[in-house]
């Protein structure tokens, strides 16, 4: 039967990406029609480059509504309000896009699971049991208890019970041992076994970041398991020791600089960049809507064009060209959530969002999934709080990560040693020492150094900790709420709300999850 003819939600399965085809990266069909897919033509290893592209689609288009939330963008205001996302008063379907896209993604990665495994593709296997830990991880962290043991059974099972965030989060992490001893299995060229060359023909060719490099898969697996400690860490009998002994004993330890989880699979101005393609123009060149729409948030950038009385200026940050774009009055941002029809704050004065760190080739540049600053990041977090007890000093992973985040962007390491330098005594930017005043430094830089690429991730921070970004310097404390005049709560949200679909489809098991408020149901991690 035709693939687009199963139900597209939760409840059964999510249409699968389109397929790659061709026999190079530059022949990666990302934008071909999955309505042409039907049961008898997939195949496990050409489904596997269009879910690391819908991956990257997500990671960089689906979270504009958070952006603002954390002070990095606001809306023009040549434009209306954005009443649910500037009010925080928003209902079940507000940014839908995020459950659906990750469960379909989630459900692409599931086939390569289920079809490699037949297949004795141990790589293949491994491969989307990681990126179905990612997914999942990113689902929980957004919504909390979700539909995990009973999912993607299309069919078998259209109401799927939720299952308890904490007890998916301890799963993901067997997923990922899993994939680690799939990736173990002996190589026997020509032979049987779960890694033989013939029944993992071709991941130079489709598997866009790593190329089959299954120590990179190992290293990228094991900073998904860092990211999930570090936000599980102040949950009662969490098991902390357990999870980093295996991480210790897999020895390859996490991605590290110049080992970024990224594509480009031949991205050119007629299929472009996925963050391009959003925020900049479409296939067609025509500018998107979103590039008028989306502009600096001005407790990122200052109100007066000159860069130096946003956040990005109080320390001289050189980063604040990377992510955002002159415009008629320079920098100038607009307070998030501003009314509109100033028209000192129409979008031809305010900076914009498509920095030249971020795409710096345009339509062509990589798209990123999971990158080595944040890397660091984790990795400092937990040598400073004990979780990792060996190795580097976190002052010194600190400091790799402002380093990494300085060259990704385009800039030079001895920018970013100037930066640490000249800076000696701010303590968003002086590693302070390990404890709290390290710890401030360290979500600090996240902040400054996952604008656009990780936002989800900085929203975590907010979460999860007592963080009140710019407060030791002086800077008025935030991220910054909206000042639009209907904003419901003087707090930002710490979730999102469950999709209408599910109380349509699934109403018994969703009920079971009680009255979900976005203000006071936490995630379970959220402790603070």
């Amino acid at each position: 039967m035709k693939l687009n003819n199963i139900k597209t939600t939760v409840l059964g399965v999510s249409m699968l990406a389109a397929a790659a085809v061709g026999c190079k990266k530059s022949d990666f069909a990302i934008n071909d029609n999955p309505n042409d897919l039907t049961e008898s033509t997939i195949d496990y290893k050409t489904i596997l480059p269009a879910a690391q592209a819908n991956t990257a689609a997500f990671v960089a288009s689906d979270w504009k509504w958070l952006q603002g939330w954390m002070g990095y963008w606001s809306r023009s205001g040549s434009f209306q309000a954005i009443s649910d996302e500037e009010s925080y008063n928003f209902q079940t379907d507000f940014s839908v896009f995020v459950w659906n896209d990750l469960y379909r993604n989630i459900t692409n990665y599931n086939v390569i699971k289920q079809k490699g495994h037949a297949a004795n593709s141990g790589i293949y296997e491994g491969i989307a049991r990681i990126m179905m830990a990612h997914d999942y991880a990113m689902l929980v962290d957004v919504y909390g208890n979700v539909p995990y043991s009973e999912a993607l059974q299309g069919n078998g099972n259209l109401t799927p019970k939720y299952d308890k965030g904490i007890d998916i989060y301890k799963d993901l992490f067997k997923q990922i041992d899993t994939a680690f001893l799939l990736f173990s299995d002996k190589y026997t060229p020509g032979g049987t076994g779960a890694n033989a060359t013939l029944f993992n023909a071709d991941l130079a060719k489709f598997d866009l970041a790593y190329a089959g490099d299954t120590t990179k898969w190992k290293k990228l697996g094991n900073t998904i398991k860092l990211r999930m400690l570090i936000h599980a860490y102040a949950v009662p009998g969490f098991p902390i020791t357990d999870e980093m002994a295996k991480i210790n004993a897999s020895g390859v330890g996490y991605i590290s600089a110049n080992e970024e989880f990224q594509i480009n699979p031949g991205y050119t101005s007629a299929k472009p960049n996925p963050y391009y393609r959003t925020y900049v123009t479409s296939e067609s060149g025509t500018a998107t809507t979103n590039f008028s729409l989306v502009k600096a948030n001005s407790y990122a950038t200052g109100l007066d064009g000159s860069g130096t009385d946003g956040y990005y200026g109080i320390n001289g940050d050189p980063r604040l060209s990377r992510f955002y774009v002159q415009n008629e009055n320079g920098y100038q941002g607009i307070p998030y959530g501003t009314p509109s029809g100033d028209p000192l704050q129409a979008g031809n004065f305010l900076a914009g969002v498509n920095g030249p760190g971020l795409i710096p080739t345009g339509a062509t540049s990589r798209a990123w999934i999971l990158t080595s600053m944040e890397s660091l990041f984790l990795q400092a977090e937990a040598r400073n709080r004990g979780i990792i007890t060996t190795g580097t000093s976190a002052k010194d992973l600190y400091e790799a990560g402002v380093k990494r985040s300085f060259v990704w962007l385009g800039l030079t390491e001895a920018d970013a040693i100037t930066y640490l330098t000249t800076n000696g005594t701010s303590p968003d930017v002086v590693y302070g020492g390990d404890g709290d005043d390290g710890l401030y430094a360290i979500l600090s830089q996240k902040w400054f150094g996952l604008n656009a690429i990780a936002p989800y991730e900085v929203w975590a921070d907010y979460r999860r900790t007592s963080i009140v970004y710019g407060q030791k310097v002086g800077y008025d404390p935030g991220p910054p709420l909206s000042v639009n005049p209907a904003r419901s709560s003087n707090v930002i949200p710490v979730r999102l709300l469950y999709p209408q679909n599910e109380y349509n489809f699934n109403a018994a098991n969703v009920a079971g999850e009680g009255t979900v408020n976005q203000f006071t149901s936490k995630i379970f991690w959220d402790i603070n």
